[in-house]
């Protein structure tokens, strides 16, 4: 297993924070500055969220290639930030926009593609019209995956259970699907993170390593959940990190944070802390 960070890590660097919980920096990255940040953190990969590439730039698709080679970088692509296929619900523009970034995936020499198929706000209440919607979007991509040998890591985004994961992968059953498993997100929909690991890891391609706490409020609400860094929290990542060996998972391991708790201000710090703790385990 590789460290590696997300780019989601400086999403309000990238110009995106939760409008009541987060404010603007004051300053903002570019996605080189972050492979320089990246660089200087001495990781093995990253998990480049395609939200915050600058695709306007000539180019940008050979220049990103060219810089993650040079630095050494192993690379996940990801897509679909915040909602992706809506949770099935989509009109099919976001499947043809996901089939346009898994041939970018491969052009950056991204192996496996993260992927959002939705997100708490776009979850169907009715599981087997929520799978049924997914799979119509998702069936049609496995040929276009297989072509451009990208597999496909559906996140759990606090959109799906783990047994409703479970149930979409064995039911597309294709090499070329697999999980990218949060580490923290089915905590927030009540479910032990030890138990979602044991159930996704056969499947699990790419991670995000998020830890968690909770604060006063409503426990179905996003704010109730802050991140912090890794160790500090709730989630038993060494037992998630014996999980995955047993299952031989050899992929990066990709820190996440979105929502810092406010008692972490510096993302920087708390970023370090997380990669230092994961540094001990591994």
């Amino acid at each position: 297993m590789k460290l590696a960070i997300d780019s989601y890590c400086y999403h309000r660097y990238f110009g995106e924070w939760y409008e009541g919980l987060q404010t603007d920096p004051g300053s903002r990255l570019t996605v080189w500055d972050f492979l320089d940040r990246a660089q200087n953190f001495k990781v093995q990969g990253v998990s480049l969220e395609s939200c915050f590439v600058p695709f306007d730039e000539p180019g940008v698709v050979a220049r990103l290639r060219k810089e993650l080679d040079q630095r050494g970088l192993e690379r996940v692509w990801a897509w679909g930030h915040p909602h992706g296929l809506r949770s099935g619900t989509d009109d099919g523009s976001a499947a043809i926009d996901l089939a346009k970034h898994i041939a970018i995936a491969n052009q950056l020499g991204a192996a496996v593609m993260r992927i959002c198929a939705g997100g708490r706000r776009t979850r169907v209440k009715d599981w087997a019209e929520h799978k049924s919607g997914l799979i119509k979007q998702l069936a049609p991509l496995i040929p276009v995956a297989r072509r451009h040998g990208v597999v496909l890591a559906i996140e759990n985004h606090i959109d799906l259970l783990a047994d409703e994961l479970l149930d979409l992968l064995t039911t597309l059953d294709s090499e070329w699907i697999g999980v990218c498993l949060d580490t923290a997100n089915n905590l927030r929909l009540f479910e032990h993170p030890v138990e979602v690991t044991q159930k996704l890891a056969p499947w699990t391609r790419a991670t995000h390593v998020k830890d968690v706490v909770t604060q006063r409020g409503d426990p179905r609400a996003f704010a109730f959940w802050p991140s912090v860094p890794v160790g500090d929290g709730l989630v038993e990542v060494p037992r998630i990190l014996d999980i995955l060996r047993a299952q031989n998972y050899q992929g990066l391991l990709a820190v996440e944070i979105d929502y810092l708790h406010p008692s972490y201000p510096d993302d920087e710090a708390a970023l370090a802390k997380s990669l230092a703790y994961l540094r001990s385990l591994l």
